[in-house]
């Protein structure tokens, strides 16, 4: 503001002065806001390209192709390998060191070769056993030699063919990598448990394993069905069909139903098997009365091994149900079948593929879908398989197998 103007507003009473500045003001205001040009139009790129879309891309054939498949997880199989002896290796020299050792090659654990050459199913004292070249196999808690019946010829062969496949005794340390002995060793420590409490009521190892066995009865993978079709929704997921148009509750029901009318004719008569999901509730809900007790009376009535099979295929499918139409297809001994004459549904044998099928109805539905994680559910498949099989070997004999 000039000098002159400060000297009249200095004199002017404050109202005015405001006055003043406030018009100043909206006219500077009003003079900004007009245009002096004519508003220009977008310019708008024209689209260049021509001619069909690109073509989608295609996967690389590593991951397509079952040998190329089988040969990559080989070559990360012996990076693992490589990379653990470093490891080991490394652990080795810093142990060495800190004992003050000038040589740690010179200490030898002696669990690292395998001090057997062959492996043979010999028949001694009316019992089958597996030798480690004159050894004889024993359980690795009681050191008692293993033995089993004659009528399990093929559960002694597949044991030898396990222990066959060990290139050192270090590996035989690992459960995972001897699954089929620590089954048989579990309903050997079920028999010998039964035989130290005999007269004494329920042993130990037999009550503990019913009261977990009975509890999947109420969150059996097999009673779990999907909610029904909403015809007044079709984008819901239980209004999706399949190529032969069934809904995932259709094809639940229809794997479900044999085995649940198999087992309440043959095994459990009289007794109502029911799903355990409501249609609005994800809470599930307890069998009838008197069902509990009817199949907890029949799993403590099984034998060590017919219950030692049991368990390994209710905790490898989450499903007693498919676990006990198994156990009673193969078992030898029958599995406490009580009505042996009823006629079975379709003729044909309840077998791994069947059980593994029966339990994975969700999981095949949803990777039929989306496509299936590969090192995941392509491991989990043949897991359950190999679970389920381990479980007909233990259970079955010459009759059945």
């Amino acid at each position: 503001m000039a000098p002159a103007t400060r000297l009249c507003t200095a004199v002017l009473p404050l109202r005015q002065v405001s006055a003043t500045v406030t018009k100043s003001a909206l006219a500077c205001r009003v003079a900004r806001a007009l245009h002096h040009q004519p508003p220009q139009p977008a310019k708008v790129v024209p689209v260049y390209g021509t001619g069909p879309p690109p073509e989608p891309p295609t996967p690389n054939p590593e991951f397509t192709d079952a040998s190329a498949r089988i040969a990559r997880r080989r070559r990360q199989a012996e990076l693992l390998k490589q990379a653990k002896e470093v490891r080991a290796a490394a652990s080795a020299r810093n142990a060495a060191s800190k004992a003050g050792s000038a040589s740690p090659q010179s200490k030898s654990t002696g669990l690292k070769k395998r001090f057997w050459k062959e492996v043979s199913v010999q028949e001694i004292d009316g019992a089958l056993q597996v030798h480690l070249d004159a050894r004889p196999l024993r359980h690795p808690t009681t050191k008692k030699i293993i033995r089993l019946p004659l009528s399990k010829r093929a559960l002694a062969t597949a044991l030898a063919i396990e222990w066959d496949q060990l290139v050192s005794a270090q590996e035989a340390t690992r459960q995972h990598l001897i699954p089929l002995t620590s089954l048989v060793c579990r309903a050997i420590d079920i028999g010998e448990d039964d035989a130290a409490h005999q007269g004494d009521g329920e042993a130990p190892i037999r009550a503990s394993i019913a009261s977990v066995l009975i509890r999947y009865l109420d969150t059996d993978s097999l009673l779990c069905w999907a909610p029904a079709v909403d015809v007044n929704d079709p984008a819901s997921p239980s209004s999706t069909f399949n190529d032969e148009g069934k809904s995932l509750r259709d094809v639940q029901e229809e794997v479900a139903m044999p085995v649940v009318s198999y087992l309440t004719t043959r095994v459990w008569p009289g007794v109502t098997i029911q799903p355990v999901l409501d249609e609005n509730s994800i809470m599930p809900r307890q069998q009838e009365p008197g069902t509990r007790e009817v199949v907890m009376g029949w799993i403590l009535g099984l034998s060590e091994w017919e219950l030692a099979g049991l368990e390994r295929a209710t905790l490898g499918g989450k499903s007693l149900l498919a676990a006990a139409r198994l156990v009673v297809e193969w078992s030898e001994g029958g599995a406490g079948v009580v009505n042996a004459e009823a006629a079975e549904e379709g003729g044909k044998r309840f077998g791994v593929e069947e059980a593994a099928k029966a339990v994975s109805v969700e999981v095949e539905w949803q990777t039929g879908r989306w496509g299936e994680v590969e090192d995941t559910h392509d491991v989990e498949k043949e897991d359950v398989r190999r679970q389920f099989g381990s479980v007909v070997l233990l259970v079955s004999g010459q009759g059945k197998a």
